[in-house]
């Protein structure tokens, strides 16, 4: 079970003093009823802010699982991402398994505005493939653009630096605020950051 459930499990799930203590009593008690386990969350120890200068920080977002998943699967765990435009910070749920996986190609949008894109395509697509069944050739034609594309687009621009920078400093800016309210040029530095960042996302 994952999601906003807009409770706190304890005061010390919140930034500032306050909170319904009740409620969190109820809460803990659906939790103990339905003999889940909470899914550690490692790094952060808010998920939510009112994005004010002087913010309020809160544990709303929960995981749970059941026993016999943690028993199977013992190193699940969540970490977070960077906190983009939402209140809300998004999480990655990570299930460690024997299994192996391999390396998955995403093809960026971006790349076809290129001035040389279907010169780099009609390059790996002509190359050979020595394939005489036409399954086989096709299925050769698609792993040498895709391994073209990929080679060319690692050297095409510093896109995914800038936005994994932006995203560092993003995620140092909202580590501080657990542990002091931000300046007001900390404040401004940090919105200009998330505005820098949804326009290298687009």
């Amino acid at each position: 079970m994952v999601g906003d459930f807009n409770l706190m499990r304890k005061p010390e799930d919140k930034n500032k003093p306050g909170g319904d203590v009740t409620k969190m009593f109820l809460f803990n008690e659906v939790v103990s009823a339905l003999g889940v386990v909470e899914l550690p969350l490692h790094g952060r120890k808010y998920m939510w802010t009112n994005k004010q200068a002087s913010p309020l920080l809160e544990r709303l977002d929960w995981f749970f699982t059941s026993q016999s998943w943690t028993n199977n699967f013992p190193g699940t765990f969540v970490s977070p991402l960077t906190m983009e435009t939402s209140d809300h910070l998004p999480c990655l749920i990570s299930v460690n398994t024997s299994i192996h996986k391999g390396r998955v190609f995403r093809f960026e949008n971006y790349l076809m505005e290129h001035d040389h894109f279907m010169d780099i395509v009609q390059h790996g697509w002509s190359l050979p493939t020595y394939q005489m069944d036409a399954d086989k050739h096709i299925t050769a034609k698609f792993k040498n653009l895709r391994r073209v594309i990929k080679a060319w687009e690692a050297h095409l621009s510093s896109l995914k630096a800038n936005i994994a920078n932006v995203k560092l400093l993003l995620s140092f800016l909202g580590i501080l605020e657990e542990f002091r309210d931000v300046s007001f040029m900390e404040w401004n530095f940090k919105s200009l950051l998330e505005q820098k960042l949804v326009s290298l996302l687009r």
